[in-house]
């Protein structure tokens, strides 16, 4: 009992009187894109495109995929009751890409079909354009985030071994961190924000294609419609 004692009195002995405090440096999301540097903000900025972009977008394509089903039979009965206007004034009403594709076909009747079917599909391309516009600067911010974010690597490497060479000797990694963090935060934010540009152009993609999907069926049935036999 004794030996236990003094083997606890001799380790308490050698111990110091308090551990020092370890202090936690926190940095939240602000701080950690300042260490970036400058080609932060290009890459904040092609962010904020790429995201004004998508949901704009978004508010164009849904307003494309709407849909009345009554809409063909409609059309379908104002031209065999010869109601040519009351069908163009319900294909103004409906304001969607495949309507405007059926008024301008309706707005020929009387030509030949393959006038009618190239008028119709003029028109189509058209819709599909407005459709995608700025859809290129999806795709830009896609590959183009991602370059800008490698360069930050590239400039920040050299910052780094540029404070090496002239600290000679006393070389110290806080010298040397600057230039590191330069290079790793820009190589995520550009990642970042190209990864959320290209899934946002993929969807968008996808979304459109719905679209001419939609309106591609619509113009065979107006063709399919005036190629009926009449009674």
């Amino acid at each position: 009992m004794n030996l236990l004692l003094f083997i606890q009195d001799g380790f308490s002995e050698n111990m110091p009187a308090q551990l020092p405090e370890i202090q936690e440096i926190k940095m939240n999301i602000w701080d950690l894109a300042l260490k970036g540097g400058w080609l932060m903000i290009p890459i904040f900025l092609l962010l904020f495109v790429a995201v004004a972009i998508f949901l704009e977008r978004m508010l164009v394509v849904n307003k494309a995929k709407k849909e009345d089903v009554t809409f063909m039979n409609r059309i379908k009965d104002y031209i065999h009751e010869g109601k040519i206007d009351s069908a163009l004034n319900l294909c103004r009403v409906e304001n969607t890409p495949y309507s405007r594709m059926i008024e301008k076909g309706i707005s020929r009747l009387g030509r030949p079909m393959n006038d009618i079917l190239v008028t119709i599909e003029n028109e189509g391309n058209i819709e599909v354009a407005k459709l995608e516009k700025g859809f290129i600067w999806l795709a830009t911010t896609a590959g183009g985030a991602p370059m800008l974010g490698f360069l930050g690597t590239v400039t920040g490497m050299v910052r780094a071994f540029f404070d090496m060479a002239n600290a000679g000797s006393n070389v110290d990694i806080t010298l040397l961190s600057s230039g590191i963090y330069e290079a790793l935060v820009t190589t995520v934010a550009g990642l970042i924000v190209g990864i959320i540009a290209l899934f946002a152009y993929n969807y968008l993609v996808s979304r459109v294609g719905g679209v001419i999907s939609k309106m591609e069926t619509r113009t065979m049935e107006f063709m399919d419609l005036l190629n009926e036999p009449t009674n």
